[in-house]
């Protein structure tokens, strides 16, 4: 009971925050503020005494060009934790930034906290995701699936009894959902995503060029020149090592390679959609012909795949306003709704 009476005086000094803890980038968003935090989901530290040395955007600079006494790592792969020590490390830092205050009252950390999480997750994966927020000082880790985040962000009516259809192409998992009533009425999460993308590039300019490639380059070139639509080709260059000679080597890239790279990978998006759609009940399936297919995350930003999309599944698509906040700003909207957050979380740490 005193520890009850201590938090919520603490939560007094507190910003309640939503977070997007992503494989490749974590939002965070602040009630009130809006998204005050954008940055990689990366951390660098000492490999023998684990000191944290940087974390965001600063550790992202120093993948594959750090000393062997350093090491780059992505505590989370496939949207889950891989790195426990890492994540909560990353949240502790993030959530101290948002407490930071020029005015003479004092904010102190002990946050209630909204994380998205993919919906294919284990319970044993959930409870390490709402012991990494508590273990960051967090007095409260409530936890939503990520669909239901996303299509809250991109402002879908999610109490309705209609329809829905939302798919969030994140970095590490694609989240594919038909929500009716505050509900999930079916769900498909597949490890299929902005990483594998990257891969598929790397892949194919190894095979084509024989060169190597590191994983910030690959997703600097689809950021900058990936699409899923023929056109007029734009152009990138990119440097690496010959595989050959072991020597560097630059290549020019065309748009029309990395649409060929990503193709497999766009296909087994749409193929998942497809099954989605073949499982869903007739009458959920009328509502979402009339509202169409929702996109959202980083991969919805790929140009031309709403049009892909449409096409394979004979629907309207549609992207959300600022797809890559989607999932942030729904666990930021939720915070100031504990009716609806009672109603979708998917479990609650304390």
């Amino acid at each position: 009971m005193k520890l009850f009476l201590i938090d919520k005086f603490l939560g007094l000094f507190s910003h309640d925050v939503g977070i997007d803890l992503g494989t490749a980038n974590t939002l965070v968003h602040v009630r009130g503020k809006g998204i005050v935090i954008r940055e990689p989901s990366a951390v660098a530290r000492h490999k023998k005494s684990k000191e944290v040395l940087a974390i965001g955007s600063s550790a992202k600079k120093m993948m594959g060009r750090a000393p062997s006494t350093i090491e780059t790592i992505r505590p989370l792969k496939d949207g889950v934790i891989a790195d426990f020590d890492a994540t909560a490390a990353m949240l502790t830092h993030y959530i101290r930034k948002v407490h930071e205050t020029g005015s003479n009252i004092p904010k102190i950390p002990r946050p209630r906290v909204v994380i998205g999480i993919p919906s294919g997750v284990t319970e044993v994966e959930r409870r390490a995701v709402a012991d990494a927020a508590i273990a960051a000082g967090a007095r409260e880790a409530h936890l939503i699936e990520e669909p239901m985040a996303a299509a809250i962000g991109a402002g879908l009516p999610v109490e309705d009894p209609g329809g829905l259809f939302i798919v969030d192409i994140g970095g590490g998992t694609s989240e594919i959902a038909v929500i009716s009533l505050g509900g999930i009425v079916l769900g498909r999460s597949i490890r299929v995503a902005g990483d594998e993308m990257d891969d598929a590039i790397i892949n194919y300019v190894r095979l084509k060029y024989s060169l190597l490639l590191g994983q910030p380059t690959a997703e600097e070139v689809k950021i900058n020149i990936g699409s899923c639509l023929e056109g007029k080709d734009k152009f990138a260059v990119i440097r690496g090592r010959d595989l050959e000679s072991g020597l560097p080597k630059s290549v020019k890239l065309a748009s029309s390679e990395i649409r060929e790279a990503l193709a497999p990978m766009i296909q087994e998006i749409i193929t998942a959609i497809a099954e989605t759609l073949e499982e869903t009940p007739p009458e959920l399936i009328s509502d979402i012909m009339e509202k169409g297919i929702a996109l959202a995350g980083g991969g919805a930003m790929i140009p031309g795949i709403d049009k892909v999309v449409s096409d394979a599944t004979k629907m309207p698509v549609w992207v959300a306003d600022d797809p890559l906040t989607c999932v942030a700003r729904g666990c930021g909207r939720v915070l100031e709704d504990p009716q609806l957050l009672a109603k979708i979380r998917v479990t609650k740490g304390l």
